[in-house]
Order: C-alpha cells, then sequence, then structure tokens
C-alpha cells in the first residue's frame, strides 16, 4: 500500500499539487482530470523523481518521501516516462536484460506483449532510429520484464496506434493480475478508465473525486467542457 499525506508541490512560487492525500492497493488506479491538473507531478512523485515541497509518501506504513528514485527503484517501483528515454548505443535486448528481475530466458515474449516482433527489435538501439510509438512499448515491455510490485505509467497510451492500443488494454490487466501489485496510470482514454478499479479525477492541482467510473465520468467530461477554448 502506498500512502500520500498533505502532499503540495510548489515550483517557481505556483502551487502545482495541494494537501494530495490518496492510498493506493494492489489494483488498477488511474488518474485523470484536465490538462495542468498535475498528474504527471504526482507520479514524478510516487516515483522520486521530484520531491513534495511538503507531505509525506509511506509505502506499507515505511516513510519513504525522502527516498530517491534509485532506492525506490530497488524496492521495487517502475516507471514509463510520458516521453520514453533514448539511450544510443544500447540495445533493446540490452535494456530487457537489465530489467529482467525473473532472468527469464525468452525476452521476446515481453515484447510480443506489446506488438512487436521480437526479431525486428531485439538488436536495434533505443536512438532515433526508432518512432516514439515503438520507444513507448519497448519501455512498457521493460516494465513488464522487470515483473515489480508498484509500476507507474504516465500515459501509456501516448504515440500508440489503435490495434497496439487495444492489445495493451489486455496486457496491463493480466500482468496486474500476474504480479497482484499496484498499478498506476496517469491516461484520459476511456478505455484505460475502464480497466481501473479505482479513479482519481484531479484538478487544480487537488484531488475532486475518487470513485468508481459511473462516479467520475461525468464530473471529468463536464470539466473538459468548460476548459474547451480556455487555453488549459
Amino acid at each position: 500500500m502506498i500512502e500520500l499525506k498533505n502532499i503540495c508541490f510548489v515550483s517557481d512560487g505556483k502551487q502545482i499539487l495541494k494537501d494530495i492525500n490518496l492510498i493506493f492497493n494492489n489494483e488498477i488506479t488511474v488518474i485523470t482530470g484536465p490538462n495542468g491538473a498535475g498528474k504527471s507531478t504526482l507520479a514524478k512523485i510516487l516515483m522520486g523523481i521530484i520531491k513534495p515541497t511538503s507531505g509525506s509518501i509511506f509505502y506499507n506504513g515505511q516513510d519513504i518521501t525522502d527516498f530517491t528514485i534509485t532506492e525506490r527503484a530497488k524496492m521495487g517501483f517502475s516507471y514509463a516516462f510520458q516521453q520514453p528515454v533514448k539511450f544510443k548505443g544500447l540495445r533493446v535486448c540490452d535494456i530487457l536484460k537489465i530489467a529482467n528481475a525473473k532472468k527469464d530466458i525468452a525476452l521476446s515474449k515481453y515484447l510480443k506483449n506489446v506488438g512487436l516482433c521480437s526479431k525486428e527489435y531485439m538488436t536495434r538501439e533505443l536512438s532515433n532510429d526508432l518512432s516514439g510509438g515503438e520507444l513507448k512499448r519497448i519501455e512498457i515491455a521493460t516494465v513488464l520484464a522487470r515483473g515489480t510490485k508498484v509500476n507507474i505509467f504516465d500515459e501509456p497510451e501516448a504515440g500508440i496506434d489503435l490495434w497496439s492500443f487495444n492489445n495493451l488494454v489486455k496486457t496491463f490487466e493480466d500482468f496486474q493480475n500476474e504480479v497482484n501489485g499496484i498499478f498506476i496510470m496517469i491516461s484520459h482514454q476511456e478505455k484505460m478508465i475502464e480497466l481501473a478499479n479505482k479513479i482519481v479525477l484531479l484538478n487544480g492541482g487537488q484531488v475532486e473525486k475518487v470513485g468508481t467510473k459511473q462516479e467520475v465520468m461525468p464530473l471529468l467530461l463536464n470539466l473538459n467542457k468548460s476548459c474547451k477554448g480556455c487555453g488549459v
């Protein structure tokens, strides 16, 4: 269980997050909301990429507020960026071997799960030669290979074609069932929201609602309508 207590984040004098109190259990949670709501900031705070200005983070009762991203990774946290990082000179097979905590020989299955052919991609470099969608799928495959208990995805659908996206939804569901861990996604996609056991609606850096799709979607739709044309 991850528990956030009174998490606040201020950047350049602007309040990005204010008094966030949330609990994440062994289930799929989707964090959604309009642009600028603080979703990606919250995901980075959960991973330890950035530190909250105030407040506390507990993992299974242990205060990890000051733990670095490396320390959290060693504890079993994984993170997939909205825009995957490129590693020139590092091949797909290399990063999968590094990530593979289970030490599986058949690493190709992780690429297959995200709709990529292992023969075509295993020896390719993680460079500009790959499209954004390809890099995104490889990053997701890397998280699958780690098999960790805490998995955070920032807009996993970004840059993914429709066919692959539909398969990814099933892959995420199977993965969560396999590891029985905490699965957190930042997403606007209705199919991802439908997959969630719990939905967190952020608005203006605060939690507006926590609940099921039926409870949250009407509020989200109203927020999206009110934001059209306002530059948010």
